[in-house]
């Protein structure tokens, strides 16, 4: 059984997304969930799942002890994490940790560049297209590795809140699928 833990700081609309789609997966569960903030609703969409909540503060991610407790995790899912991942994560899990950013990258990414800041940016820049980019994630911000891009067509009528939901719908449409490809060819 292949384990994901899922690292989010927020709604956890994602979060509880991909839980959805592996709840009843033979293959690969999610097993782990780790937040920094005590006030995501995140932790409230997991209270009543099979899965261990741990509510951690951002100086703890690099503690030996930390990744020595996700020692049986397969794969690390950053879900509107808004935390730099420390070096000592990145090393102890080498492209074993995956990151969902709402632009096509390299666009739109970078410290700072998150949620609605990434979706006005796009906006006041006039864009044509966006859409959502997942990533492995390395020691720079929105710079490791593609997996997987998803695009849409952004019109004259988009505002903050439109764009908005079209990356969400990808979002929801696509992470899961695609967090299943990386486990499924690590099965084989």
């Amino acid at each position: 059984m292949k384990k994901i833990a899922i690292f989010a700081s927020g709604s956890g609309s994602n979060a509880e997304n991909i839980y959805q789609y592996f709840k009843n997966s033979d293959k690969i569960n999610i097993s782990t969930l780790v937040c920094n903030n005590p006030q995501a609703g995140v932790i409230e969409r997991f209270i009543d799942k099979d899965v261990e909540v741990l509510l951690i503060e951002k100086k703890d991610l690099a503690n030996v002890e930390f990744i020595q407790d996700l020692k049986e995790i397969d794969l690390i899912v950053l879900a509107g994490f808004l935390v730099l991942i420390p070096i000592e994560l990145i090393r102890a899990f080498p492209n074993k940790i995956i990151n969902i950013h709402p632009s096509l990258l390299p666009k739109y990414g970078g410290k700072g560049m998150y949620g609605d800041h990434v979706h006005k940016a796009v906006i006041q820049n006039q864009e044509l297209e966006s859409g959502i980019t997942i990533h492995y994630v390395n020691e720079e911000f929105d710079k490791g590795e593609i997996i997987f891009q998803a695009k849409c067509e952004l019109n004259a009528n988009d505002d903050l809140s439109s764009l908005k939901d079209k990356i969400h719908q990808l979002e929801m449409d696509n992470f899961p699928r695609i967090i299943a490809e990386i486990l499924e060819k690590s099965i084989e």
